[in-house]
């Protein structure tokens, strides 16, 4: 029987050649893997508070993690903050997000420089007039004194004013002057490449500099993207700033981040949701994790194939099953991921009916066919294509985990 090894292909899409640049123990850029990155959002002078939300993102796949710097109390706290997750067992690099006072802040508090992996810098308000270019390059310098990468990430929402007007009076002395959307797209770029350009200028390696140019307009931000990488090779941070709440962000973030990824577009991305009132902040990592491994560019966790369900499936039992089944493999995969190489990959199915169950699950690592309306009350099981046992009963649901913990000891080599 074909098994699910002799439909798939790793997926090689051209990624665009980059420098490669260490934040931490994490590479981004280069030929590194697209990384995922989040960031809190607590009061980071609470390092307590600050430090279990850095460690719940890190355990759900955050690789990066950014926390806001916006107070002596914040530049602070950094440090314990480190301590605190250093108690935890947990290593993850942290990013500081600087707007307005970061120059002051990283000098009166120099530890929380040296805590930090990476400093972030929107140019768009480090100063105005000329106390912007002595601010930003107060923060170079300290950026190069720590031997600390950065992010220069421009935001449309704080636009270098002064640089948006001086482009626009050149595009009005064109002879044909282009549109407020193109100039506004054009500002965006100039503005990175010109920080970066200038940072360069006062020190700071080419390989420590890591760019961003973030909308919340879908469209926007691949035309901005594709120019950028058009005109430089620092690795690029991707994220639809402002996505939104629940699945308009979500389907916002995939729309536009797809696109570039598709085109080698993209060395680390957010995935920048509003949380759900009480909602968990770490629904952004795994939706970053999930646009990469559908498109076949990573390996997170197993992921359950399920059919949508149909006038053949008025049971909810399959639709229970599934997200149970996908809820269990993802909170045992940091288990299995230190024990067992390769896990990330298994695929499974759980699926509702006859029409199509038997055929997908044989083409899962693992799958289950649910019986549908009018249909005998067993499911079969099929294991790498070849059906192996039939369950029935109350406790499908232990079964089918057995048989997924079975597979795991028996398919993936222990680490050694």
């Amino acid at each position: 029987m074909t098994s699910v090894e002799n439909l798939t292909t790793e997926v090689r899409l051209p990624r665009r050649r980059t420098r490669c640049v260490m934040v931490g123990n994490v590479a981004v850029g280069g030929a590194a893997p697209i990384v995922v990155q989040s960031m809190t959002n607590t009061d980071t002078a609470d390092h307590v508070a600050t430090a279990v939300q850095v460690a719940q993102l890190a355990r759900a796949g955050s690789e990066l993690v950014r926390v806001t710097v916006n107070t002596r109390e914040a530049a602070q706290a950094v440090p314990r903050v480190r301590e605190q997750l250093l108690k935890m067992n947990v290593d993850v690099p942290l990013i500081g997000d600087f707007h307005f006072n970061g120059h002051k802040l990283l000098e009166e508090v120099p530890e929380c420089a040296a805590a930090l992996d990476k400093l972030r810098i929107n140019p768009g308000n480090v100063g105005k007039g000329k106390s912007r270019d002595e601010q930003f390059a107060r923060l170079i310098e300290i950026a190069c004194r720590y031997d600390k990468p950065i992010r220069i990430g421009v935001n449309w929402g704080s636009l270098d004013q002064a640089l948006l007007a001086r482009i626009m009076d050149e595009n009005a002395a064109r002879a044909e002057p282009r549109g407020a959307v193109a100039i506004m797209r054009e500002a965006m770029v100039a503005s990175a490449l010109e920080s970066a350009c200038k940072a360069e200028e006062l020190g700071l390696p080419g390989e420590r500099i890591i760019l961003s140019c973030k909308v919340s307009a879908v469209q926007d931000l691949i035309a901005i993207y594709r120019d950028l990488a058009s005109r430089c090779d620092y690795p690029l941070h991707l994220g639809l700033t402002e996505a939104g709440m629940g699945s308009k962000g979500i389907v916002a973030s995939t729309a536009a981040l797809a696109v570039l990824l598709q085109e080698g577009i993209g060395d680390t991305i957010r995935v920048s949701l509003t949380p759900e009132p009480n909602g968990e902040r770490t629904r952004e990592v795994v939706v970053a994790q999930e646009i990469l491994q559908t498109m076949g560019l990573r390996a997170f966790t197993p992921l359950v194939a399920a059919c949508p369900g149909c006038g053949r499936t008025t049971s909810t039992v399959f639709q229970e099953l599934a997200q149970d089944i996908q809820d269990y493999v993802r909170g045992r995969m940091p288990e299995w991921r230190e024990q067992r190489v390769g896990v990330e990959n298994m695929t499974l199915a759980v699926m509702g009916c006859v029409v199509n169950g038997p055929g997908e699950s044989k083409h899962a690592n693992i799958g289950i066919s649910l019986p549908g309306t009018g249909e005998a009350p067993v499911a079969p099981v099929y294991v790498d294509g070849e059906r192996t046992v039939t369950l029935k009963g109350k406790h499908i649901t232990a079964e089918f985990r057995a048989i997924i913990d079975d597979y795991v000891l028996r398919k993936y080599p222990a680490r050694l």
